[in-house]
Parts: C-alpha cells; structure tokens; sequence
C-alpha cells in the first residue's frame, strides 16, 4: 500500500451504460461502458487534483467489478479497502441522454454487491489504517438508502472519523427510486447533523430540511445549517452555488458557462472540488469558485468521470481563457 489516505469515502461502485446518441430509451441501441458511483466519483476528482482518496466498497467477481477495480487504481485511488465479493454481482445502470427534459436512469442494483457494503467493511479498513492520516470522510445519501448494511455502515465510517477528528462532509444526493422522501428525511437529517459540511441543490435542501423548494436560497442555507453543520453548501445549477459559513457569512459564486454533454456527474465533481480546496484552506469564496469550475467541466463530458478535471485543466478553467485552441 502506497501513502495512507487524505480523504476516505464509502458507497456502491456501478458500471453505467450511457446511451451513445440522444434519444429516448425505447429508440436507443448504442452505450458506451462507464465507472461510475457517487462516492468513487469523488475519490477520482480528488486523485486528479492532487489528493490521496481512498474508497471502501464491495464489486462482485464479474467483469464490471474488475473494470471497476482497474479503472479506480489507475486514477490514482487506494483500492486496498474494495472487496471482491464472490456471491453477489457488480450493480449496473443505464443512463438517456436527452436534448429535452431529464434524462431517465434505469437500475439493476438490487441485491448488488455493493449494497452489501457492511460495518465489518468499514471497522477492516479502520483496522488496516485507513482512517489513521485522513482528514476527511466524505458521504452521500446514496449508500443509506442501499440496504440497512450499508446504513449501518455509513455511522460506523462516522464513528471512526468522529474519535480521530476528521473533518465529515455530506451531499444530500437524494435518489427517489431507492426510496421516498418520508423514508429520506429523517435518515440524512440524522447525518447531517454529525456532519460539518453538508451541501445539495434546492430540491435535495428543501426535502431535507422540510421548506419549500421556492424558499429563498438564504432560507434554504439556514435550514441546511440548521441541521447541525458547520456549513451549508447549495449547488444553484447553471446559478453557481451559494454557502454559509459558521460565522454567518453568506456567499455565492457563479457558474462557468457550458453547453452540458451529460449533466449525471457534475455533482460530485462540485463536492471533489470543494473539498480539495478545503484541504488546501482556501476561502469559502473560492471554494465555491473550485467547485462550480470542477462542476462545468464534468458535464462538458459523457460519462461520470470523463470530464473531472487534473489541476493543469482546473487552472485553465478558472483563468477563463476565451481562446478556442492553445497552438
């Protein structure tokens, strides 16, 4: 095992199959094969940019869960802690593309190996060191809704960073076909108060904090800090994002302007980017900034890692050059 890990994070690793040409599901018949899952995709943007990410999870001995493995170790993530499981498969997923309105996403994750992620899972890593130079453990509110062992193990990975002082970041990520919004609430609302940065978009804050989504985004920002956090984070789109601060402090910063490729993914290139500038104790203010420009470029790509950018890429991003080609 190489370096121990800055940021640890947990959840279900997917092979995704994104629908080659725009179109409905019933009129497409070309995918292209990618790695995807909410927490891996933050590990991967948090490799690119410079940081040592480390995921827990659990792939099943097929072909996926061995792309997954490949894919993860060649980005630069520590991979010690993703178990091959022999009894049960990797969880796929088919992904629209859409010119017009959202794009529709089929699951075949029931009973996947990664909704077998465990405690055992997580208190094997914590035994093998995993925790013992970290300085964040990031979540999402996927892998709670997975499975009760996957619930239980998203508190045992807050247990140990708790005890060792970690900072704990949370992303809503609400997902309406693993469960309902009375299931959902209670659940994050829970984490989110064990947590120090919780971030989502409008909808995502408004079902967890119980206010409407035409709430003002400074009502939305109290709920969310309201929870018990530090700071709220809220993704406001082609908007930008907004937060607030233990102080207080609103602030916001706009978005990068983008024609989106595939928008699946741009959340969590926003929470890879926000951490990292976190770690590197940057300003809010450009937090927001880092994030918002890791966010653009994710969806200017298909597939949910394809567009993360390396910091060679960030840095162009965020000088704004209105060149069309660098010769």
């Amino acid at each position: 095992m190489g370096p121990r890990p800055e940021v640890v994070t947990l959840g279900e690793c997917l092979a995704s199959f994104v629908a080659s040409d725009v179109g409905p599901f019933a009129e497409v018949t070309r995918f292209g094969r990618h790695v995807a899952g909410a927490e891996a995709n933050v590990a991967v943007g948090l490799a690119r940019l410079g940081h040592r990410a480390a995921f827990i999870g659990r792939v099943g001995a097929d072909g996926f869960g061995t792309s997954i493995v490949r894919a993860l170790r060649g980005e630069g993530v520590a991979v010690d802690w993703l178990r091959v499981d022999e009894s049960a498969p990797t969880g796929t997923m088919f992904r629209e593309r859409r010119a017009l309105g959202p794009a529709e996403v089929v699951y075949a994750r029931a009973g996947s190996a990664g909704s077998r992620l465990s405690p055992d899972d997580v208190d094997a890593a914590a035994a093998a060191g995993a925790f013992d130079d970290a300085r964040w453990l990031h979540l999402t509110g996927i892998t709670p809704a997975l499975s009760a062992s996957s619930r239980a193990a998203v508190d045992c990975a807050l247990d140990h960073a708790r005890r060792r002082g970690l900072t704990v970041s949370l992303d809503i990520n609400l997902r309406r076909k693993l469960w309902s919004d009375a299931e959902a609430r209670p659940v994050l609302a829970g984490l989110a108060a064990r947590c120090d940065v919780v971030c989502g978009d409008i909808d995502e804050a408004a079902a967890v904090t119980g206010l409407e989504p035409r709430a003002p985004v400074e009502a939305l920002l109290d709920g969310l800090r309201g929870l018990g956090p530090s700071v709220g984070v809220l993704k406001l789109g082609r908007s930008g994002a907004a937060a607030l601060d233990r102080d207080g402090t609103t602030v916001s910063s706009p978005a990068l302007a983008v024609e989106p490729l595939d928008p699946v993914g741009a959340g969590d290139a926003f929470c890879a980017g926000f951490i990292a500038a976190s770690l590197e104790a940057l300003p809010l203010t450009r937090r927001l900034e880092i994030a918002a420009a890791c966010g653009a470029s994710a969806v200017a790509a298909i597939g949910d890692q394809a567009g993360l950018p390396d910091r060679t890429e960030l840095d162009r991003l965020l000088a704004g050059s209105t060149r069309d080609a660098i010769r």
